[in-house]
């Protein structure tokens, strides 16, 4: 795909192709999670194996992150949301058959809800996803004051009161799984200290068939070192599976 992709406030966002351009039987679409963007090293590696089994892939920076267009002020679950349909819209403007989105921990809790409206999202892979939006918040930013405080301390992410006020009225993705179809892989690291494991386990038990989990042993919330090939492993494996 070489098209520019524009959100619903006109904000361009920035992605990367991987794969065969003429291929259009799939395309995985990967979503980043909290201050991340397309070219972190999980991304990049899950991009790759992906391409590398065949399969088309799209990594993009949500709007205010990385080089995309935007506020990152303004970067909740419920915007996200909107630029994810916006890349949809694309894939299927190029003419891709079947579309799965792969999120990444708040990235996977846009995946959950985007997907449980919208069925031209028919497979779904959760990998570290965030399911307690409530809970994250509270854990990871309850000593932040909004709108004067950055997450995690990090220049150029401010905690806004929209983002937090999104994160409580959300409150809990898991009571969104009847209204998904699609199939489901869920990935987590048994050792992620952002999303507990549980909560991996939590919505696999809630979500239903066609659903598949794996748990990856030492792996931590952004799968790095040793963990990065097991999870890609299990995620090209089950794109394989839904293709026979």
């Amino acid at each position: 795909m070489e098209v520019t992709i524009t959100n619903s406030t006109k904000e361009k966002l920035d992605y990367a192709f991987h794969g065969d351009p003429t291929d259009t039987s799939l395309l995985v679409i990967i979503g980043h999670g909290v201050t991340g963007n397309k070219d972190r090293p999980w991304a990049v590696g899950l991009a790759d194996a992906i391409a590398d089994a065949g399969f088309a892939a799209l990594r993009f920076s949500y709007s205010g992150n990385g080089d995309s267009e935007g506020d990152f002020a303004k970067s909740t679950i419920t915007k996200e949301i909107k630029d994810l349909k916006a890349i949809v819209n694309a894939a299927e403007d190029a003419g891709y058959h079947k579309i799965c989105y792969a999120g990444h921990s708040m990235g996977a809790a846009v995946g959950v809800l985007a997907a449980s409206r919208d069925d031209r999202i028919e497979m779904l892979i959760s990998l570290a996803g965030m399911v307690d939006t409530a809970r994250f918040c509270k854990a990871e930013f309850g000593d932040v004051t909004p709108g004067k405080g950055n997450m995690w301390d990090e220049e150029g992410c401010p905690l806004s009161q929209e983002f937090v006020d999104d994160m409580m009225k959300i409150k809990n993705v898991s009571n969104k799984t009847e209204k998904i179809e699609a199939s489901w892989l869920i990935v987590h690291g048994d050792k992620d200290d952002l999303v507990p494991v549980e909560e991996g386990r939590e919505i696999y038990a809630k979500c239903y068939e066609p659903k598949h989990y794996v748990e990856i042993a030492g792996g931590d919330h952004v799968f790095s070192g040793k963990s990065l090939k097991p999870m890609t492993k299990a995620v090209v494996e089950w794109l394989e599976e839904q293709q026979i």
